[in-house]
């Protein structure tokens, strides 16, 4: 009796509620697979000396959800099984997170995606991130965004 393999699935959700690792993670686990790599991105304190109370990402849904479709299809890396991609919208306090799952059988291939997913999806979705600071606020966009080069 041969081992079955998993069907592909990818996981997207863009949400204003606290995201949670473990039901993130229990997405993407699979015993075909072997490898889970997590990609954490959360709220620091700081920016460039100035202190950050928290984070508000405003996005235009429809198209960061086909733009995630877009990432998670273009899987350089066959083995590559699950990837789950959560984003959190709103505002972000320091600490809190969004999320990038991938899964595959190798370690390798599971950390080559998650660098490719998180770096693609910077440089591509259209989501705007205000960094909220003691006195003021700032809208930021990606250094790794096409076309960036300057903060608004």
């Amino acid at each position: 009796m041969g081992v079955s393999q998993d069907v592909l699935k990818d996981f997207i959700q863009l949400k204003s509620e606290k995201l949670s690792v473990d039901e993130v993670s229990e997405l993407v686990i699979s015993s075909y697979c072997g490898a889970v790599s997590l990609f954490i991105d959360t709220t620091r304190n700081n920016f460039e000396g100035k202190k950050v109370i928290h984070l508000e990402y405003e996005v235009y849904i429809s198209m960061a959800e086909t733009e995630i479709k877009k990432i998670c299809r273009d899987k350089k890396w066959p083995s590559v099984k699950h990837i789950a991609v959560h984003h959190r919208l709103g505002v972000v306090p320091i600490t809190e997170a969004s999320v990038i799952i991938v899964s595959s059988p190798h370690r390798a291939e599971s950390l080559e995606a998650v660098m490719y997913c998180i770096n693609t999806l910077k440089a591509s979705l259209p989501i705007w991130k205000k960094e909220i600071y003691e006195d003021k606020y700032s809208w930021k966009e990606n250094k790794e965004c096409f076309g960036a080069n300057s903060e608004k």
